[in-house]
């Protein structure tokens, strides 16, 4: 794997789901403490800046009114409209203070529904960049993060689910999605296998917190 082609897709960091106080995340907070996706990210996103892979914030937002979406939203973006998530210019729109984008990472605009590629122009920006490789984290496992892997996957690129740097609403969903939904779609890796795998070596040593080959 190598880093240079290599994009790290962050997708809904943002306050509503990672943080107390936002809106959503009492109802994901269970998965996230299971699977530790936050620190974990955290790493993830350190190292990998450090090895040279692009890193991609995909965070969703909407205006006060939600007029960007249907007068009668069902489904998923109906809860997103019911609980007054992720609202541009709010606190809980903006991306968690733990991962706060540097000048060098980039931040996709205009996501609005599910897949992190449909309203936006993440294939363009990954292209032009000769990103062949995306690895995904983020919310919701079997949401965004796994639309955003099957249009992936369909577009051609080489897609990793980081298996340990998403989370959803309960422990089954998460459990369902990675083991059966993820293996079609994507090579599913902990982060910590896809830290050793960006390094370019089967061994890893994490002294001081770092990867590399050896």
């Amino acid at each position: 794997m190598d880093p240079k082609s290599t994009a790290l897709v962050l997708i809904e960091y943002q306050n509503d789901f990672t943080t107390e106080g936002g809106t959503l995340h009492q109802a994901v907070k269970p998965v996230m403490d299971q699977t530790q996706m936050l620190p974990n990210s955290v790493e993830t996103v350190k190292q990998a800046r450090a090895l040279g892979a692009t890193i991609v914030f995909a965070p969703i937002t909407f205006t006060d009114d939600y007029h960007e979406l249907s007068q009668n939203p069902y489904g998923i973006l109906k809860g997103v409209v019911d609980s007054r998530s992720f609202r541009k210019g709010s606190w809980g729109a903006e991306i968690v203070d733990d991962l706060k984008p540097l000048e060098s990472d980039i931040v996709i605009e205009g996501k609005r529904g599910l897949c992190g590629f449909a309203s936006t122009n993440l294939d363009f920006i990954l292209r032009s960049r000769g990103i062949r490789t995306i690895a995904l984290g983020g919310f919701l496992t079997n949401c965004c993060v796994e639309s955003t892997m099957r249009t992936g996957y369909e577009k051609g690129y080489d897609v990793v689910t980081l298996t340990d740097c998403t989370a959803t609403l309960s422990e089954e969903e998460q459990r369902m999605a990675v083991e059966k939904n993820y293996p079609m779609f994507s090579r599913p890796m902990t982060h910590n296998d896809f830290l050793v795998a960006l390094a370019g070596s089967g061994e890893v040593t994490t002294e001081g917190r770092g990867y590399e080959a050896v």
